[in-house]
């Protein structure tokens, strides 16, 4: 059976970039059971609760719902458990001082299949007050007016 390739999302947080400002990105291995990657490759997952903490120098994937594998027996998996991350020891020390002294989170952008391996892409991420969200989307729609009127000028269907 030749390997995989390439780069398969199974779930992404949409509202992880609305709820937080973004100030870097890691990608981390996920250590999984066998019923939950089956599960995973049927594109089941959900991430709308889920954080990552730093407990005695490991990384730990909280509140990430991959349901129960429909054909799974005995062996299947409870369905909200503790997944541990895996990440090179400086990112992992690096985190560790960026969550401790400024009061930054861990959230969970996407989990993806890459290469056949189970990733997924943290974020080290400061909330947003209301207001900070109230200012992106009247930005997003500016923006998005100022796009249809230069495309309508392009067209020469201006009308003002």
């Amino acid at each position: 059976m030749p390997k995989e390739r390439g780069h398969k999302v199974i779930v992404s947080n949409r509202k992880a970039r609305h709820d937080y400002s973004i100030l870097d990105t890691y990608e981390a291995g996920l250590v999984l059971v066998g019923t939950e990657v089956k599960s995973l490759r049927e594109g089941r997952a959900s991430l709308a609760d889920a954080f990552a903490t730093v407990d005695d120098g490991e990384v730990w994937l909280r509140n990430v719902h991959i349901p129960e594998y429909v054909q799974g027996t005995w062996t299947n998996h409870t369905p909200r458990r503790t997944r541990k991350l895996l990440l090179h020891r400086q990112e992992i020390e690096k985190l560790i001082g960026k969550t401790k002294e400024s009061g930054l989170s861990l959230v969970p952008l996407s989990m993806y299949f890459k290469d056949g391996k189970v990733k997924v892409e943290i974020a080290l991420a400061k909330g947003k007050k209301s207001y900070d969200k109230r200012q992106d989307i009247a930005k997003r729609d500016a923006e998005r007016t100022i796009s249809r009127a230069m495309g309508r000028a392009l067209k020469g269907r201006y009308n003002d």
